[in-house]
């Protein structure tokens, strides 16, 4: 049993190790060979140590007495501890090495945007798409425009696009080579709270660079795809199942009528979409409803090739071979049937794998089993915890970046709720039992094989129940009807479908009876999903819950299944409540908060006050069958723990804000939708069907949430009625106002931002009311302190005059990575650095976050040394140091009213109080450590302003953003 312990406590000394290294933000030039040399000095302290211990290093005199007993003692115990820093150490250096190499394998910095000539060859499957090809490439050669050539990465990700207009794509097959003219870039992805990681995915998959094809030159197909390859096959099956059930292979580059509109499904297609998935592993091609119905019933796991699958298989293949090795006359006594049983479905199970396309659960899978069946044909029995440490660990060696996929702690969680809740014979046998069952004859092996499956059915809802703060924790949702689907789901699916969709392969008629089953799995988790929402929420949502919660809820999954009595085993369910309904964090009374969303080429921002939500703008259409709405936002909101919006404002018509909307109506419960679009819009329909109220955003109108006012400034009724406006000049133009403290016991000051969509110069100088004979000057209502940048940062908005109406302190713009527009535009920067406005930009910053607590961008916040580097504007670290609006001295408070001055000789921090405008001058407290923030004291001095400090303003942000940077590491 010592041996044993000491075994896991190494193995999960290496998880340990690459866990570590896996949180680092960044790669240290020497960490790496300083953690291998303290693993190795470890290992070389050890063995001298157990020298020691033993009594091999002292004189024969010297080892009776009692000072020697006690070193050897001392010895002996720092032996394991040292051995345990070492293997953490090694693994954690070697994981180091690693993600340096593939960092090092990425697209040049100099080489993004470039037309470059490339030749490659294509593998894994191609997915077919609306609006093209994506694919992989292994890169052969690459040179530019002149003929120069040039290294690339190895792997590159690619998309072939048709364009309207342009002749149909090529069919494309894996292994073919090609030459094409790309257009490269590093590997970037939208960076947002509760998103899977696109980035991490890449990494993990040696993916230097992403980019598109290009039209001209016409791209050479040079060598057709080898007959005998893996994928080769693979894509000659899925092109089988297609034909068969459709009557056609897939579709790639068929544009519907409009872009707001998806492809219509063909007959048979759905059917055909997700046997290619269960038979050659192609989980891109079903389609995103079913990938939403299977993740509300909570069986998404079985539409995709994984250790169930695989494991499954081999399960079943093991069983045949075993009954007919024993029938094998002599055989059995050169190899014993369960010898032969376990090796012949190691070998099944290597072969399903390899033909699903040898992903890395099939990986992770494979590896777990020739554990098992080495540990079993050698006659090892190690305890079940030691066993699952071991395979742990390998795979971990093998490949360090499943420690962050979610499919690496469900697999392992699932073996460890089977074992722990039952004998692991019992369950490990149950399978080989239905394999014999339905492969014997008469009743008796029918009332066998039923009774096998009980183990079955009670290892499923252990595993259901067990799993379930698991599945919150790293989806932030679970599925309450999911026990019951996965028990009419997994028999149905893994003993019936997949095994026919894989015969299928040799008899293609048996395809038409897996479609046939299909059709009415999907009706059957249709109905039940229309049940669950009938009683109440059909998928139960919550907010990432705190890491005390995290534990008590974990350790309350365990003690569910656990074989204990029935009294203990109760205490689960308090142990599970603060993870499944954490307490929510309110925002102060007259508080808001903002996240503007990471969305590329598009606009979603985010307001909550203390009990309402509302959305403005629902991000763009991706493309003819991906938008930001399934994409992005209601996977946010649902981290978030938002099950519903008050409000979804629809700024106006243009795609790229509006793109999401049909998703977010048909998705959540109803709220209301504000908006310029005409009562006659196709959203306008399809909000009355689903139960939204349809209201125009017109200018003089307002409400109040929780101390929070909201007013329209912009469209008129007059600009509303007039047909000739275009769309962005009807955009909705809305002004929070709220306050918080700016210091933890202080005073509310007013904090307000304005919204803008994509209003042009006519639509500025209209609320600017420049040229306006009868106005003073800019209305006092237009200023807010933080900034929405029209149009994603055009320079044909945000003009100066504007920007002085407002005099904001913060602008953000919601923009592309490397969009074509150029946005936020070089002019624009030019206008907010004269001022001294900080520029907060969504590619860089990722989700930006406003609040209360201070100003967090997404990618600083959860920063790892896979993700893109920011590069130009404010990441928003300098508005993080502390609460937001509090260094004014150091703010777009230069060249205008609001600058630093002085008084009484000392520092003053000039603001804009809520009372008609005026500067507010308070002085300046030295806090060591935020700083030199205002404090909340005012004063009622006449408002001065010193001669000098216009001219020194630019100087003074400098050293406060140098201090707010050190405050923040403090």
């Amino acid at each position: 049993m010592a041996s044993a312990g000491m075994l896991t406590a190494l193995a999960l000394a290496g998880l340990a190790g690459a866990a570590v290294q896996l949180q680092q933000a960044d790669l240290l030039p020497h960490r790496g060979p300083v953690a291998l040399g303290l693993g190795l000095a470890a290992v070389a302290l050890a063995a001298g140590l157990r020298r020691l211990a033993e009594g091999r290093e002292a004189a024969p005199a010297s080892r009776g007495s009692a000072s020697w007993r006690r070193a050897r003692r001392s010895a002996g115990a720092l032996v394991p501890a040292l051995l345990v820093l070492a293997m953490a150490a090694v693994v954690f250096a070697a994981t180091e090495f690693r993600a340096r190499a593939r960092l090092a394998d990425r697209l040049a910095q100099a080489l993004e945007g470039q037309a470059l000539q490339v030749q490659g060859r294509i593998t894994g499957l191609p997915q077919a798409q609306a609006a093209g090809w994506r694919f992989q490439v292994e890169v052969e050669a690459a040179w530019t425009a002149d003929g120069r050539p040039r290294r690339l990465p190895q792997r590159l990700s690619l998309a072939w696009n048709r364009w309207p207009g342009e002749p149909p794509l090529p069919p494309l097959r894996s292994g073919e080579r090609w030459r094409w003219t790309l257009k490269l870039q590093r590997p970037h992805a939208l960076a947002n709270p509760g998103l899977p990681d696109r980035e991490l995915a890449l990494f993990e998959q040696g993916i230097g660079a992403t980019g598109s094809v290009r039209p001209h030159p016409p791209p050479q197909r040079l060598a057709p795809a080898p007959g005998l390859a893996f994928d080769s096959l693979r894509e000659a099956l899925r092109e089988a199942i297609f034909r068969r059930l459709v009557g056609a292979p897939p579709r790639a580059g068929e544009l519907p009528a409009t872009a707001a509109e998806a492809l219509p499904s063909r007959p048979g297609e759905r059917e055909a979409r997700v046997i290619a998935a269960l038979s050659v592993g192609d989980q891109a091609a079903i389609e995103r409803r079913d990938w939403a119905l299977y993740r509300d019933t909570g069986i998404a796991h079985l539409m995709s090739i994984s250790g169930l699958h695989v494991t499954l298989f081999a399960w079943l293949a093991g069983g045949l071979i075993r009954r007919a090795w024993a029938r094998a006359g002599r055989l059995p006594l050169r190899l014993p049937a369960p010898h032969a049983a376990a090796w012949g479905g190691l070998l099944a199970a290597l072969a399903y794998a390899r033909l699903a396309g040898w992903g890395v659960p099939a990986q992770r899978t494979v590896l777990m089993l020739a554990a098992f069946t080495l540990l079993r044909s050698l006659g090892l029995r190690w305890p079940w915890p030691l066993t699952l440490g071991a395979v742990a660990w390998l795979v971990t060696l093998m490949d360090p970046w499943a420690l962050l996929q979610p499919g690496f702690w469900l697999s392992f969680g699932a073996v460890a709720m089977l074992m722990l809740g039952e004998p692991a014979g019992r369950v490990a046998d149950a399978p080989v039992a239905v394999a014999a069952g339905f492969t014997a004859r008469g009743r008796a092996a029918l009332r066998a094989a039923a009774r096998s499956l009980r183990p079955a059915v009670l290892g499923q809802a252990r595993i259901t129940l067990g799993l379930a703060p698991l599945g919150l924790l790293l989806f932030q949702q679970f599925a309450p009807l999911g026990l019951l689907a996965n028990l009419l789901a997994v028999p149905l699916v893994t003993l019936l479908l997949m095994p026919l969709s894989l015969a299928g392969v040799l008899l293609p008629p048996l395809w038409d009876l897996t479609a046939w089953g299909l059709g009415g799995l999907h009706a059957g988790l249709e109905a039940l999903q229309a049940l669950g929402q009938a009683l109440g929420p059909g998928v139960w949502t919550a907010p990432a819950a705190p890491a005390w919660a995290v534990a008590a809820g974990l350790f309350g999954g365990l003690l569910a299944v656990a074989p204990l009595p029935l009294r203990l085993r109760v205490l689960a369910l308090p142990l599970m409540l603060p993870m499944l309904l954490p307490a929510p964090a309110r925002l102060p009374e007259g508080a808001w908060q903002l996240l503007a969303a990471d969305i590329g080429q598009g606009s979603a921002v985010l307001l909550r006050t203390r009990h309402h939500a509302l959305l403005y703008d629902a991000g763009p259409r991706f493309g003819p069958d991906s938008e930001a709405g399934e994409r992005v936002l209601l996977p946010l909101l649902r981290h978030l723990g938002l099950r519903r919006l008050d409000a979804l404002v629809l700024s106006h018509g243009d795609a790229d804000h509006i793109g999401g909307a049909a998703a977010l109506i048909e998705g959540l419960p109803p709220g209301t939708v504000h908006t310029s679009l005409p009562p006659d819009h196709a959203l306008a329909a399809l909000a009355t069907r689903q139960g939204w109220p349809w209201r125009r955003c017109e200018a003089g109108q307002g409400w109040q949430w929780d101390g929070v006012r909201f007013d329209w400034l912009h469209p008129d009724a007059a600009t509303l009625a007039d047909p000739a406006v275009p769309s962005n000049g009807r955009s909705c133009v809305l002004r929070v106002a709220g306050a918080w403290p700016e210091l933890p016991g202080g005073l509310p000051q007013p904090q307000r931002l304005l919204l803008t969509g994509d209003i042009g110069r006519a639509e500025e100088l209209r609320l600017a009311r420049v040229g306006d004979p009868d106005a003073a000057g800019p209305p006092p209502a237009l200023r807010a302190e933080w900034l929405m940048l029209a149009h994603h940062g055009s320079g044909l908005s945000s003009h100066d005059f504007f920007l002085d109406a407002v005099q904001p302190r913060a602008a953000f713009a919601q923009a592309g990575h490397r969009n074509r527009h150029g946005h936020p535009a070089a002019a624009l920067r030019e206008r907010l650095a004269a001022r001294g406005i900080a520029l907060i930009e969504t590619p860089h910053c990722g989700a930006w976050q406003l609040g209360p607590d201070g100003a967090t961008c997404w990618r600083a916040q959860a920063r790892r040394h896979w993700q893109a580097r920011g590069a130009g504007g404010s990441d928003g670290s300098e508005l993080a140091a502390g609460p937001p609006g509090n260094e004014p001295a150091c703010h777009a408070g230069c060249g205008r009213e609001d600058t630093a001055a002085r008084h009484d000789g000392k520092p003053v921090a000039v603001g804009v109080s809520s009372r008609r405008g005026h500067a507010d001058h308070r002085p300046i407290s030295e806090n060591p450590r935020r700083g030199p923030w205002p404090s909340t004291s005012r004063s009622t001095t006449s408002p001065t302003t010193s001669t000098t400090a216009a001219s020194t303003c630019r100087r003074r942000s400098c050293a406060c953003a140098r201090r707010r940077t050190a405050a923040r590491r403090c």
